[in-house]
Parts: structure tokens; sequence; C-alpha cells
């Protein structure tokens, strides 16, 4: 159980430090990003396999570079549904999934979880 919170703080900072980094994404308290990183970890689980079994011939095709829009695609569906984060376009969510990605990864090779 512990883990699950260590991991839930990682990605809430990793939302956090990704809006002060990006211009195009914006969020207001480090309350919303516990609650961003909440629902994008909920859609993570929930959505996130259904659309990747739909998109498999894209997949394949793109050598899994499909998945970046994926990503994108699902952390504009979060902003959709937390108030006080916003990402202005779909570029920005493609570089904000990356840049959260990365962060998180960083985060979690620090604190060696």
């Amino acid at each position: 159980m512990l883990r699950i919170l260590i991991y839930w703080l990682i990605n809430a900072t990793a939302v956090y430090v990704t809006a002060h980094m990006l211009s195009g994404i914006s969020i207001t308290t480090f309350g919303a990003a516990l609650i961003v990183a909440l629902v994008l970890g909920l859609i993570n689980a929930l959505l996130k396999p259904v659309l990747v079994f739909f998109s498999i011939p894209f997949l394949i095709v793109t050598l899994g570079l499909f998945m970046l829009v994926i990503n994108a695609l699902l952390l504009q569906l979060s902003a959709w549904l937390v108030d006080g984060f916003a990402v202005q376009s779909f570029w920005w969510a493609m570089l904000g999934s990356l840049c959260i990605s990365l962060v998180a990864w960083l985060l979690s090779a620090i604190l060696k979880i």
C-alpha cells in the first residue's frame, strides 16, 4: 500500500514539474496535481488497454510510436476531467506526456523504487 502511495506522489510531482516546465500545460496547485495523477492512473488502468487493443495495427505499422498519440489523448482527457489542469493542444499533450514519463522515471530512479 505504501508503494502505491509513493508512486502516486511521484506521478503527481511529475505532473506538477511538467506543468511548470512547459508553457502549454498549466496547473493551479499541487492538490490539483494529486488529482490529475489519480485520474491519469485510473484512465491508464481502465481505458488504455482497450485503446491499445483496438490500435494494434497502427502500433505495428508505426513500430509502437502510436503509443505517444494514445498517451497524449489520455493526458488531454484527464485535463478535460480535472479542474485546475489545462493542456492547450494535442502537441502540448504529446510533449507533456513524454515529459511526465521522463520526470517520473527520473524520480523513481533517484528514490530507487
